[in-house]
């Protein structure tokens, strides 16, 4: 696909706030103004920038994809990201939630497995996003080297919470994925650390992919 004139994309980028993230419950200020300022094409892949704005997952390849962005936002504003937070964004992709995030005053540790979208992060956020610390490794076994997180905010849907992640969580800290239950649709849920364990409450259904290594292996069935 061609890309857009810079004036398009500015189109787009309005539309796209009023259009799908207004109707859609997303009332937070903040989260508003970035989706509306931050150049979301500069975080898809080139041949498909101009479904940048589009109210759909984007694939990029090997079952991953770049959260529509009405999920996306919802997720954010149901973080209740506060300035000077350290968070832990799991499954980071292209780095476009981790933008979002830092320019909520987050201290951002974007963790990504995928080379190939690290690729295309790392310069997309130095336009853009300059303190997110981005890293390459599992997903499921966090980035300890900056622990504990305020949040651990996973950008995908998982099965489950490994505990090499939720170690990494702060007391009061909170987890913030996609809950996926085999064949169905899955949820936002959100959930809080309390004496070690975790309480999950579910804000709205939405569709994703499970993230590499978040998966829960298949049982065997006689």
């Amino acid at each position: 696909m061609m890309s857009l004139s810079p004036e398009a994309y500015a189109l787009a980028r309005k539309m796209m706030v009023d259009s799908q993230l207004r109707p859609n419950k997303v009332m937070d200020a903040r989260v508003l103004d970035l989706f509306g300022s931050l150049p979301r094409e500069r975080f898809v892949p080139a041949a498909l920038t101009a479904r940048a704005y589009t109210d759909e997952n984007i694939r990029l390849g090997a079952d991953r994809v770049m959260l529509a962005p009405m999920v996306l936002a919802r997720m954010i504003q149901d973080s209740a990201i506060q300035d000077g937070e350290k968070i832990l964004l799991v499954g980071a992709g292209t780095g476009y939630g981790a933008a979002v995030l830092a320019g909520l005053g987050a201290q951002v540790t974007a963790l990504e497995s995928d080379a190939s979208l690290a690729a295309t992060a790392r310069p997309a956020l130095a336009e853009t996003a300059a303190s997110v610390k981005l890293v390459q490794g599992s997903l499921a076994a966090g980035w300890a080297a900056q622990a504990p997180y305020d949040v651990i905010f996973i950008e995908g849907a998982a099965d489950f919470v490994p505990e090499a992640l939720s170690a990494q969580l702060a007391e009061s800290g909170r987890v913030v994925l996609v809950s996926h239950d085999r064949g169905r649709i899955g949820a936002v849920a959100v959930g809080v650390r309390s004496a070690g364990a975790l309480s999950f409450s579910p804000k709205f259904d939405c569709v994703a992919p499970v993230l590499p290594g978040l998966a829960r292996e298949a049982a065997f069935v006689f």
